[in-house]
């Protein structure tokens, strides 16, 4: 039986192609052991609000750039900004004709009482995952034995290897980051998903693309967001 694998930072309430990509593949494995990058998505997303995008962004204590996601924590400011953030979220769609369903899972995740950033948004990816009935095992890049020293794709090959994959998917925007050769090589497949666009009514509004999955599932219900989830191309690179 094919094996296939994704690896993956975690990220804020990411946009619907981290969880196609979850949903595509038979493991998925977080890094939990991978430095945080400042300006990136790990701990904000965009939402809806009043017809343009705006950030919602998970506040940090200030700490060294060079640790880890799982050692960082949330600010001491956060039970504070995270009622600000549920009522920028509770005012921007509250009419929105899926806010009654999509409002649990949301507040879930957003009340959980975990104040360290890797736990904290771990839960939420779980939670979502549940409410898209999303079934893929999701395992901590921490807890597979191998050498944690190796970086970028010789970790990626390491954890493949480890975990006896088959394919290894990533997202698009990885496609630069990895040699094809090298990955055929090691009798991996390499194969890369690309979100197709996924419009719906947002109130009147223009459509703005890429949002949070906040945002496709207060507006859709949760079929619709189904048959989103598998509206993607995938890519197969088998190298020279």
């Amino acid at each position: 039986m094919i094996k296939r694998v994704a690896i993956m930072q975690p990220y804020f309430l990411p946009y619907i192609g981290y969880f196609q990509l979850i949903d595509s593949v038979d493991e998925f494995i977080i890094y939990d052991n991978i430095q945080y990058t400042k300006k990136g998505w790990i701990n904000r997303n965009r939402i809806l609000v009043n017809g343009k995008d705006q950030l919602v962004t998970l506040p940090l204590k200030k700490d060294s750039d060079y640790l880890d996601v799982v050692q960082r924590e949330l600010s001491e400011s956060w039970e504070k900004d995270r009622n600000k953030m549920i009522n920028t979220i509770k005012s921007a769609y509250s009419k929105a004709p899926y806010y009654s369903e999509a409002i649990e899972p949301v507040l879930k995740c957003l009340n959980h009482e975990e104040t360290n950033l890797f736990r904290f948004i771990y839960n939420s990816i779980i939670i979502i995952n549940d409410f898209l009935d999303i079934k893929t095992p999701i395992m901590l890049s921490s807890t597979i034995d191998i050498d944690h020293n190796l970086k970028s794709q010789d970790k990626v090959l390491a954890l493949c290897e480890h975990q006896n994959t088959d394919v290894y998917i990533n997202t698009i925007g990885g496609m630069e980051l990895y040699d094809k050769t090298t990955f055929k090589q090691n009798n991996i497949e390499l194969k890369f998903i690309k979100a197709n666009p996924t419009t719906y009514k947002q109130f009147n509004n223009e459509f703005v693309p890429w949002l949070s999955i906040l945002d496709i599932i207060m507006f859709n219900s949760k079929q619709t967001v189904s048959d989103f989830l598998k509206n993607f191309t995938l890519l197969i690179v088998t190298g020279k």
